[in-house]
């Protein structure tokens, strides 16, 4: 058996910036800090950082009053903000540039009478998060598209969660175009979740079978589950090898294997491990060199 490493994989620029903002914090004000949702979407991820002292909690009113707070990754809406201002929180935020990038757009084609369209999943932290920013439809790619019923020459904004499958995002957006003349669009969908799915359409081709490793409820390694199936191979995301099952695998010759953009590699090497493989390849299909400056107040001086 030969496993063939999709590349790239694993953590993204967005993801080491807020695992990074939760450790400066531990190391700067001791514990605990109180994170607010799951920094990132991955529970070993979660549960080492909770090992050091970060609580994990889902409301801003669940924490002590004038405590050290993180705001997850996946961004946050402003009446968490101003919630935490009233409990006298200090609040350090770790949502990702690119959404805060999509925040912005939100704001600034509001601002301009645009009426704006999101393009994500209903329910998703980044969702909540955006949606709060400005008013806003939500339009939900995973469901049969409820386009909003203004005249068709409205000026419209179409924004779209960072992490949502790059094709299925575009059929939305042309379906939304073809009911307002007058629409501008913004391909939010990020860096890492693009060049994983494409570097999963390339390893598609080479294998019998893909491994998505990461969390259930990661947005983003379920879009990479659902890109292998449709070129062709079954597919399966499974958050560590203890998830993986013997009649998945047996009599496959070439298994693919990716990773989330919150997933450590930490776990794909157990995964690997499990398989016993004769060889171990890696398919490079783009080269990524991406960065995010911390937030101000950890930034060494």
């Amino acid at each position: 058996m030969e496993v063939i490493l999709s590349s790239p994989r694993g953590f993204c620029a967005g993801v080491v910036r807020a695992i990074e903002v939760v450790e400066l914090c531990l190391e700067k004000f001791n514990p605990p800090i109180y994170v607010k949702h799951q920094i990132v979407h991955n529970p070993y991820v979660v549960r080492a950082l909770e090992r050091k002292g970060a609580i994990t909690v889902e409301e801003v009113d669940e924490i002590p009053e004038n405590s050290i707070v993180v705001f997850s990754a996946h961004g946050s809406p402003p009446e968490d903000f101003q919630r935490a201002g009233e409990r006298g929180l200090h609040v350090v935020d770790a949502t990702c540039p690119l959404v805060t990038r999509v925040h912005n757009e939100a704001i600034k084609y509001s601002r301009e009478g645009k009426r704006v369209i999101l393009v994500g999943h209903r329910g998703h932290a980044e969702v909540r998060g955006t949606m709060g920013q400005a008013p806003m439809i939500l339009v939900d790619d995973h469901s049969p598209l409820d386009i909003p019923e203004w005249n068709g020459d409205t000026e419209v904004a179409v924004l779209t969660q960072t992490t949502l499958s790059v094709d299925d995002t575009a059929k939305a957006v042309s379906k939304i175009k073809a009911h307002f003349s007058n629409t501008l669009i913004r391909n939010d969908v990020c860096y890492a979740t693009t060049n994983r799915q494409e570097a999963v359409k390339e390893l598609a081709r080479l294998v019998d079978l893909v491994l998505v490793i990461g969390a259930e409820n990661s947005s983003n390694c379920n879009r990479l589950r659902e890109v292998a199936e449709r070129h062709g191979v079954p597919a399966y995301l499974i958050n560590s090898a203890d998830d993986l099952r013997e009649d998945w695998v047996r009599g496959a010759e070439k298994i693919g294997i990716t990773s989330g953009a919150s997933t450590p590699e930490v776990l794909v090497d157990e995964v690997i491990s499990k398989l016993k493989p004769d060889d171990v390849s890696t398919l490079k299909v783009i080269q990524e060199d991406v960065t995010f400056v911390l937030p101000k107040e950890l930034r060494s001086k």
